[in-house]
């Protein structure tokens, strides 16, 4: 399993999961939602999608370092300012919310069940790794982090 680890780039990622929620939601009956609602679900978890993982490479650019998740042994500082204090992975909450706005869009069980799904594949197989090397690299400083900020939100 570890063979996973930092393999998939997180965008590649977001295309499978997005295109598996819609290769399987076509084999589902919908969730019966008025279109309105789900036009609203949809754009505002879009929007809020777009807006964190943006801020979270935004302060990445910032602060000058790397935002190649699967290179983490190139983390030049550790960033821990703007949307860095809510979340340790804006990033990947960006992409999730992006997956929910599809789901919404979609409106199916099965699309919704896969969420959970690439949490878990993001958890094991690249943040638990990206933890590691930062620990490694920053020690104390990124365990107090650790502690204050949650991995999500």
């Amino acid at each position: 399993m570890q063979a996973l680890e930092l393999k998939i780039p997180p965008l590649v990622l977001v295309a499978l999961f997005a295109l598996a929620m819609w290769l399987l939601a076509q084999l589902a009956p919908p969730l019966a939602l008025p279109v309105g609602w789900r036009l609203v679900l949809t754009i505002g978890f879009a929007g809020a999608g777009v807006v964190v993982a943006l801020s979270g490479v935004l302060a990445f650019r910032r602060a000058n370092t790397t935002v190649d998740p699967r290179v983490p042994q190139q983390t030049s500082s550790l960033v821990a300012r703007g949307i860095y204090r809510y979340s340790r992975n804006p990033m990947y909450l960006g992409f999730l919310l992006l997956l929910t706005a599809l789901a919404c869009y979609l409106m199916n069980a099965v699309a919704f069940i896969l969420l959970p799904l690439f949490v878990l594949y993001m958890n094991r197989f690249q943040i638990a790794p990206e933890e590691r090397h930062l620990l490694h690299k920053f020690g104390a400083e990124y365990q107090s982090y650790t502690t204050q900020v949650r991995r999500w939100l």
